[in-house]
């Protein structure tokens, strides 16, 4: 069975660069544009892996993890900030998530962190 990973990131293009690069990895992914469709898909499809943008307009990224550990309180969460916000990065890990990536991040760091969260299950 593949590891479903959950993109959220109001950025079209950050979200499509994310979901290609998993799926040739061999998950199955989705994506959010919204806090609210994260939190509809993480009901009705259960992800094993939330990769979350901190700055989200209509519900920032502290307030979707909030209501992600209500859903799911053993939701693995991966944080991502174009902002240098220290404050907001710890209250993220406070919560839960796992570590963050300050964007621009390099793809193989992101794709590294996600496998030690979320090893690729050979058939």
């Amino acid at each position: 069975m593949e590891g479903k990973i959950l993109i959220v990131d109001d950025q079209y293009g950050i979200r499509i660069l994310l979901s290609e690069v998993f799926q040739k990895e061999g998950y199955k992914t989705y994506q959010a544009a919204s806090g609210f469709q994260a939190l509809d898909i993480l009901e009705k499809n259960a992800p094993d892996l939330v990769l979350l943008d901190m700055k989200i307009p209509g519900m920032d990224g502290i307030e979707i993890l909030k209501r992600m550990k209500v859903v799911n309180p053993d939701i693995r969460v991966i944080i991502m900030t174009a902002y240098g916000e220290l404050d907001m990065i710890q209250e993220a890990k406070d919560l839960g998530a796992l570590s963050h990536f300050a964007k621009p991040f390099d793809i193989d760091d992101i794709r590294e962190e996600v496998r030690k969260h979320l090893p690729i299950k050979s058939n």
